[in-house]
């Protein structure tokens, strides 16, 4: 039988990883959305072309990211 203490321990390293996690998404799609928003503005089309294509790259980056962390085995 696992001892509450490591188990707690596990918890709480479970609970970080995925909350750095949760940053690193926030921060990837933020950063695809302000990239294509700005080349987008740079270049004055109507159509936010960039903003789409960037943010879309992003979520895939994000979508990869979780599956590489999730899937590891510590």
């Amino acid at each position: 039988m696992e001892n509450p203490s490591s188990r707690k321990q596990n918890n709480r390293k479970l609970l970080y990883r995925y909350a750095g996690l949760a940053f690193q998404m926030m921060a990837t799609l933020g950063l695809g959305v302000f990239a294509g928003y700005k080349l987008d503005q740079h270049i004055g089309w109507r159509f936010p072309i960039f903003l789409l294509i960037f943010s879309f790259i992003a979520l895939a980056i994000i979508l990869w990211q979780i599956i590489k962390d999730t899937r590891r085995h510590d």
